[in-house]
């Protein structure tokens, strides 16, 4: 028997072992953005997004809307090179269907099973989305925009989980007389986006656990677009007919359901490159190679280093990452809690430019209401604008020294703005109710909203201004205001303020 004889029938092939270093390098590089994801929603100090922003400005979708042409460029050079790696690696909502998928690998091993790509259900989800972009449709987007779904869950089931989590260990700490941790305020900042994430888990959970990467090629409209791509890609899963024994075992190992053993086809277009097929093949039948690598009937192939290949792919995702208290009066009555107020238009963070601007750009990720260090941001229960950030003062106001929502939004729906610039921004104008206010009834000399206003657009006039004995009451310099809500926030009437804030839809400078 000859050398090539016994290496053929070898029963641990070179294939194999590199399949193997191909799966542990995915699965490294994978970990890595899903745990920095994470934590950057998870984190309500205000810190992460300076060591772990790039993660999300990597995303796909994010990177179209705020025009990063140089992410842009590089996602699209990866997936030219190496396949949809960007789905399997940089995508956090198709990590968490892997674990789904493991999951279910644990209850049924070689589970799935090869399915014809549908094409008329991914190009009209695409064709839809793309159309709600342009139009505006910012609801429509949220639902299916993968980052969004996975900022959603994050935001509204695991982040109130983390930071009692923290309140416990604040507790702790403060019978040690230790500072280490301190106590945060959770709350629920909107039921329908909690029903949404949940619904969202759920049916992620199912799809995966019963179909593997179901929603990725499917559903999803990012993994549509780049399949464009991956199917002419550099390096790809080739089979080696020669080898191939048809044991299924790709077949019923591929998570995106795109390998046909029978006719020893692969779908480029929806493969994952997550190297599990390669790993399950004991012939060595399949190897993740360029398009030098061809089936002969010798049985002989093009060597490969599988070593260095899986190098070069790690070292190309590499280069992509360039105390509250209980409210009480004197400390004796708990104060009622304050109501949001109806607002004819809807209050949007400076920097977004326009209610039009928002509605194009942001995908509902609540990266941005995450951050929030003063609560004012939170998701909007409005049909057309669903999920996308608003602003309500009932437990804060806008700082003007503050522009972390800015700073972290990775879809350009919000701008950066430094503070000065924060601070000339007009995006609203305060509005009193006369009726309510406690100054204009003669009750108390109140003033609040006076003496809290940043920008000294309120002040304290007489009712009658014939009669300076008359009672006072705040008079507010539109031209001036600036919209913070600090005058809504310290006003002491309860349940709704006695001056509130009414947005603009297009932001002014003053």
């Amino acid at each position: 028997m000859d050398n090539n004889s016994k290496t053929n029938q070898s029963p641990l092939p070179s294939g194999g072992a590199g399949g193997g270093l191909l799966r542990k390098v995915r699965i490294a590089l994978a970990t890595i953005f899903l745990l920095g994801l994470s934590f950057l929603f998870l984190d309500f100090t205000g810190t992460a997004h300076k060591w772990l922003g790039w993660m999300a400005k990597a995303q796909a979708l994010e990177a179209v809307l705020a025009l990063n042409v140089v992410v842009i460029i590089v996602l699209i050079v990866l997936t030219l090179i190496f396949g949809r790696i960007y789905c399997s690696i940089i995508c956090p909502l198709g990590i968490m269907q892997d674990i789904f998928g493991w999951l279910g690998k644990k209850a049924k091993k070689n589970r799935y099973t090869y399915s014809p790509e549908v094409k008329w259900l991914r190009y009209i989800v695409a064709a839809l989305f793309i159309i709600a972009i342009i139009a505006g449709i910012g609801s429509f987007v949220q639902l299916l925009a993968p980052y969004s779904a996975f900022g959603r869950i994050m935001s509204s089931i695991f982040q109130p989980l983390y930071m009692l989590g923290n309140n416990v260990l604040a507790g702790i700490a403060e019978r040690a007389e230790s500072y280490t941790f301190y106590s945060v305020d959770v709350w629920m900042k909107s039921l329908p986006v909690l029903i949404i994430a949940l619904a969202t888990i759920v049916i992620l959970f199912v799809l995966a656990w019963r179909g593997g990467r179901t929603y990725c090629n499917t559903i999803c409209p990012v993994g549509t677009v780049l399949s464009f791509f991956a199917r002419f890609s550099l390096l790809k899963i080739h089979f080696d007919k020669d080898k191939c024994k048809n044991c299924s075992l790709c077949t019923k190992n591929c998570k995106a359901s795109c390998i046909d053993f029978k006719t020893h086809k692969v779908d480029y277009s929806r493969c994952v490159v997550c190297g599990d097929c390669i790993k399950s093949c004991k012939f060595g039948a399949l190897k993740y190679a360029g398009p030098s690598i061809q089936t002969s009937t010798s049985g002989k192939t093009s060597p490969t280093d599988a070593s260095r290949r899986s190098f070069l792919l790690a070292s190309a995702i590499a280069t992509t990452a360039l105390a509250q208290k209980k409210l009480v009066d004197g400390g004796l009555a708990p104060i009622t809690a304050k109501q949001a107020p109806s607002r004819v238009t809807p209050l949007t963070p400076p920097g977004s430019l326009s209610l039009q601007n928002m509605a194009k750009h942001c995908t509902g990720c609540q990266l941005c209401v995450t951050k929030c260090p003063n609560n004012v941001l939170r998701p909007s229960t409005d049909l057309m604008s669903l999920m996308q950030p608003v602003m309500s003062y009932e437990k804060g106001y806008c700082r003007p020294e503050c522009t972390l929502c800015a700073e972290v939004c990775p879809a350009g729906a919000i701008l950066p703005i430094d503070k000065a610039e924060k601070s000339s921004i007009q995006i609203g104008h305060a509005v009193v109710t006369i009726g309510e206010c406690i100054s204009a009834q003669g009750k108390d000399d109140c003033g609040n909203c006076e003496r809290h206003c940043p920008v000294g657009a309120i002040e304290m006039v007489p009712s009658d201004p014939d009669d300076d004995m008359s009672p006072y009451v705040p008079a507010v310099n539109e031209a001036a205001c600036i919209g913070c809500g600090a005058c809504e926030y310290v006003c002491p009437v309860r349940p709704l303020s006695a001056i509130h804030v009414e947005g603009h839809e297009v932001h002014r400078k003053i």
